[in-house]
């Protein structure tokens, strides 16, 4: 039985869970995870921290190489988009189309992001969508998901959040709805890929993630393998 490090991205903690745990029954081996944003894994292995896999996107992932900072072989975990939320209880925002989310982010008393991988995409978005200005005093941003999660399922008025589909649906137990993903012509999705850095049970585990099994569990979870 091998002790193994695992890094990996918030967003696809809903399905890498459930990979983890059918891993370690099937091995034997013990997986210990550690979630975090984009950005803060960057900071994580910049700063001395270790692990035998990671999970994030492959820019990230790239410029852990090309810094020295990592290497090893890659498996596809999947991609997962941007969706849309509020609180239990409150009226649904119309959002089918881009001229309907557009509206519906005018009307809002907030809007809800954070500050990872997500989070960069609806600047960008909003800046295109031409309402960037004003939305910018009524944005309240978050370092992770889990933040955003708790501001909007406690908000009072009408908020809108934002997040990955996938941290959306799992929070629908905690007084969130989950309204609906961008639509589909502004749709952003962010891919994650497992990288080894280690050799021994990590290999197993890459091996693992790419069996018909955890594609299965991942897809369950709402990301798209």
């Amino acid at each position: 039985m091998a002790q193994l490090e695992l890094l990996s991205a918030g967003a696809v903690k809903p399905g890498l869970v459930h990979v983890i745990e059918a891993f370690q029954q099937k091995t034997g081996h013990k997986v210990d995870v550690t979630f975090a944003t984009a950005p803060e894994i960057r900071k994580l292995i910049g700063g001395g921290a270790t692990a035998n896999v990671v999970v994030a996107p492959p820019q990230l992932l790239d410029d852990l190489v090309k810094a020295g900072k990592a290497t090893g072989e890659r498996v596809m975990v999947g991609r997962i988009g941007v969706g849309v939320m509020v609180r239990e209880g409150a009226s649904l925002p119309k959002i089918a189309t881009v001229d309907e989310l557009r509206q519906a982010l005018l009307e809002a008393d907030s809007v809800v992001y954070n500050h990872a991988s997500t989070g960069i995409y609806l600047e960008t978005l909003f800046a295109r969508l031409g309402i960037a200005a004003q939305l910018k005093t009524k944005t309240t941003r978050y370092p992770d998901a889990a933040a955003v999660l708790d501001h909007v399922s406690k908000g009072k008025n009408k908020e809108i959040g934002f997040g990955a589909t996938t941290v959306i649906v799992e929070g629908q137990s905690k007084g969130l709805i989950f309204v609906g993903p961008l639509p589909a012509e502004i749709q952003n999705y962010t891919t994650y890929v497992a990288m080894m850095t280690a050799d021994g049970a990590a290999r197993e585990f890459l091996g693992y993630l790419a069996t018909d099994a955890a594609k299965a569990i991942l897809a369950e979870a709402g990301i798209q393998t």
